[in-house]
């Protein structure tokens, strides 16, 4: 299939060209329905207790409105506006004005009607806050619009701040203008075509709001990888022939199948994510697998048909000795000492990992939001004039049996005696359901508060009781990553395992891969948890210490960092292996094959954090989250892992690494090429 493929591109250019770019069109024009059908919805486990909770609420109480909050801080005046607001379309209801205990803030409770428009809400606020510069309105649809709206521009923001620096280091490290677009176009294709997949996948599962941002920058990212690996070896082989075509046939024909494991294996560990119930989770394991195996194609057959129709306008690429170089000396310092090395590497990146035992997962609240949203200064004013409304959120049993029953009270009095509860109240909702609302002392992603609600759960009750709020959301949540996470993990082991056994002829080397990329995983959630858990050096990064981690961030680290992982191994192991072939010398083959690697491996590398680094610019703390721990993992794994720790543990392990493989028969013809590859360290 991948000769086909890469034949036909090459022998038929423009048919290949004209085919994507009809991919492309109808990717954006098809697949751009996807838009109206986005959710902003994450963390969500469907048929949990916390949903089913809801879910019977809802029911019970009929058609409700959302509830928007007006904070006035200093002499604002609030009556006039709060008196025309009554009139206002999708207005229900406005509370009494409640004054804070310092007397400096007001609060006030507005109802929405049931069906009121996010754009009569948004109204309403805009009216409430030309009372003065005091006053925020939040919550409800403008909170939730919100959160949505700022990991959007969050993504965009670092896009645009990113792009113009990726096209710099792209000319730069492609060697020119036209190699350097390149990748662009790759990127650009595999968008477009992933965002038809998506539309495709919006009938079958949610598509959350965040996919296709994260799916364009990993276009990006991957677009650079594949590109990076293709472009450089058909710059190789016209040094060596001179001959465009041959040297376009030769190169194709070598990376193709590293491509495709590549590829394969980085849509394997994506997929996992679809194991999980989650909307979120599907969609993006959805995204990324989507775009990567079209990144992949596009670069089998879009880019040799580009390389072909641009002949001249890409240059030769410098001689460089396969067996001399930064890279070469790096292995040879290596190879010297590889079990010192290995200790003392592994070692390192341990220490890294070590804030990660402790980490906690959290619901995002206002506190991710920076300081310029009316989410968040409305928080701040709360904290500040009604600290005891920014407590943890209550725990709502929501019971199948009427305030007035006193069956009702008996149940709100066991509640009343829970460790960790200090305040109940009922709250009636229809004649058969009613919710005992629990004032938790303990924040939920803290231990104290996961005992808390698992005790109120606990409460005996002759009637049905369903626990819902943040606690009960983030320990449903806990509990579905746990039971479905083993599957994923296996999924993207097996999947890893069987493509890189294939691959290499070799049972030890993908067990390597695992653990090695498993290091720099481990490594990147101890640096998100030491930042913006515990708060150190979080100000650089314009955040401060939030006590936990958005609960979404570790499971989509994981499966990016891991595939991206993977797929500088292959690049590595492609190149050692046919070193090895070549040569049978097992430790001469890892120097020549990281000095043939190591600049694919840190430019690729660089790019992809220049395109990961953007993330951090944005202000909400989780895709900040997002961006830290991708960095760290990249980096790490494309310097202390891929330059230090694979050929020290390579150079223990010699022959062994490619068992059950017999060696290579090495014949007289084939000294000349041996004898190219240094047997030992100068």
């Amino acid at each position: 299939m991948l000769r086909l493929l890469t034949h036909v591109a090459l022998r038929r250019p423009v048919l290949v060209i004209v085919f994507w770019v009809a991919v492309v069109g109808l990717g954006f024009g098809f697949g751009g329905g996807v838009f109206a059908k986005l959710t902003a919805q994450v963390a969500t486990v469907p048929g949990s207790e916390n949903e089913r909770a809801l879910a019977l609420r809802d029911a019970a109480a009929g058609p409700q409105g959302g509830h928007l909050t007006v904070v006035g801080v200093g002499a604002t005046v609030l009556g006039p506006a709060l008196a025309q607001a009554r009139t206002m379309p999708g207005v229900a209801e406005i509370g009494e004005p409640l004054r804070s205990d310092d007397g400096a803030a007001v609060l006030v409770d507005i109802t929405l009607a049931p069906g009121a428009s996010d754009e009569q809400a948004g109204a309403v606020a805009r009216h409430i806050r030309a009372a003065g510069a005091g006053v925020s309105v939040a919550g409800g649809p403008l909170t939730d619009l919100e959160f949505g709206m700022q990991a959007q521009s969050d993504v965009q923001r670092a896009e645009m701040v990113t792009l113009p620096v990726v096209l710099v280091l792209l000319v730069v490290v492609f060697g020119g203008l036209v190699a350097g677009v390149m990748p662009l176009i790759v990127a650009v294709a595999g968008t477009g075509a992933t965002f038809g997949i998506l539309y495709l996948g919006s009938f079958a599962t949610d598509i959350s709001v965040y996919a296709i941002q994260v799916a364009t920058m990993l276009s990006m990212g991957l677009a650079v990888d594949y590109g990076l690996l293709l472009i450089s070896r058909y710059r190789t082989k016209l040094a060596e022939t001179g001959e465009r075509d041959e040297a376009l046939r030769r190169a194709v024909a070598r990376a193709a199948r590293t491509i495709a494991v590549t590829g394969l294996t980085v849509a394997a560990s994506l997929l996992g994510l679809t194991v999980f119930p989650d909307a979120f989770l599907r969609s993006m394991g959805l995204a990324g697998a989507g775009v990567v195996v079209v990144d992949m194609l596009a670069v089998l057959t879009l880019l040799p048909a580009v390389l072909r129709l641009a002949g001249r306008r890409i240059k030769p690429a410098p001689a460089r000795a396969v067996n001399a170089g930064v890279f070469a000396r790096l292995a040879w310092a290596v190879q010297r000492r590889p079990l010192l090395t290995t200790v003392v590497t592994a070692a390192a990146v341990l220490v890294l990992a070590i804030p990660s035992v402790h980490l906690r997962l959290a619901n995002s609240d206002a506190r991710a939001l920076p300081g310029s949203t009316e989410t968040r200064r409305q928080y701040d004013a709360l904290a500040a004039h009604f600290p005891q409304l920014v407590g943890p959120d209550v725990i709502a049993a929501v019971v199948r049996s009427g305030a007035a029953d006193p069956r009702t009270a008996a149940f709100a009095e066991r509640v009343r005696a829970v460790p960790g509860v200090s305040a109940v109240e009922v709250v009636p909702v229809s004649d058969a359901v009613s919710v005992v609302r629990a004032t938790p002392v303990h924040e939920p992603w803290t231990a104290a508060g996961r005992d808390t609600l698992q005790a109120v759960r606990d409460v005996p009750a002759p009637f049905e009781v369903l626990v819902a709020g943040d606690a009960a959301r983030l320990v449903d949540y806990r509990a579905m990553l746990q039971r479905y996470g083993p599957w994923a993990a296996l999924v993207v082991l097996v999947a890893t395992f069987v493509l890189l056994a294939a691959f290499t002829r070799s049972v030890l080397l993908p067990v390597k891969a695992v653990l090695t990329s498993l290091l720099s995983i481990a490594a990147a959630f101890g640096a998100v948890v030491w930042v913006f858990q515990d708060g150190h050096l979080a100000g650089w990064f314009g955040s401060r210490a939030l006590g936990a981690v958005d609960l979404t961030v570790p499971v989509l680290v994981a499966a990016i960092a891991f595939g991206l992982s993977v797929d500088y191994e292959v690049f590595l192991l492609a190149r050692i292996r046919e070193r090895y072939l070549q040569t049978g010398d097992a430790r001469a083959a890892v120097a020549v094959g990281l000095q043939q690697t190591g600049r694919i491996v840190t430019s690729a590398a660089l790019l992809l954090v220049v395109v990961f680094a953007g993330f951090l610019v944005g202000g909400f703390a989780p895709i900040k989250e997002i961006g830290l721990g991708l960095v760290v993992a990249i980096v790490l794994d494309a310097t202390v892992v891929r330059m230090l720790l694979v050929p020290a543990t390579m150079t223990l392990l010699g022959r062994a690494n490619w068992w059950p493989s017999r060696p290579p028969v090495i014949t007289a013809g084939d000294e000349q090429i041996r004898s190219l590859a240094p047997v030992s360290a100068p």
